[in-house]
């Protein structure tokens, strides 16, 4: 209870210096401003693929751009820990995304486990969106092959990441304001 408390203030405190109380919503439990986090990025070079994807962050957002070359893999991603991020009374993750028309990924990955969980969500090009992921529109992959495995819960949940797997080779670039359970 004293550590959801602590989130929700911390939460609270971050909506009211960044300006976003009137676009977060009311039902939401947690929220993290995505540049304040400590991202990774992993792409499919890790396996001889020629993409690119880098971050950069301004005071209100993490961009994450690149491009992405289907030749030989075909993905760039983002990683961050989000272990405590989910409460276990979550229905979903909730992001507010600036994109540039292509679809992405949002992925979750279990303690001590090689599966993930996607979940992918379109954009509008240069449109500010508030995007509801529902845990039960994640599914277990691994290495992009879907698996017959259980659902993910909130509290299994250790890493966060979006991702670009569209199949379509070319520039891309998303902005994250911030990542919210719901």
């Amino acid at each position: 209870m004293k550590k959801r408390l602590t989130q929700a203030l911390g939460a609270l405190l971050t909506m009211a210096t960044m300006g976003l109380s009137d676009v977060y919503a009311d039902n939401a439990v947690g929220l993290f401003t995505a540049h304040t986090l400590d991202w990774r990025v992993i792409n499919d070079n890790v396996m001889g693929g020629r993409s690119l994807g880098n971050i950069s962050r301004t005071e209100q957002f993490l961009s994450f751009h690149g491009a992405l070359n289907t030749n030989g893999g075909g993905f760039a991603s983002i990683r961050v820990a989000a272990e405590n991020m989910l409460p276990s009374s979550a229905n979903g993750v909730r992001i507010r995304i600036r994109g540039d028309g292509r679809a992405y990924t949002l992925r979750l990955r279990p303690y001590n486990s090689r599966i993930s969980y996607w979940s992918q969500f379109a954009t509008n090009k240069g449109e500010w969106l508030e995007v509801d992921l529902p845990f039960e529109t994640f599914w277990p992959n691994w290495r992009g092959r879907r698996l017959n495995a259980p659902a993910i819960t909130p509290t299994e949940v250790a890493e966060l990441g979006l991702m670009i797997n569209d199949g379509i080779d070319g520039a891309f670039a998303i902005d994250v304001d911030w990542i919210a359970a719901y």
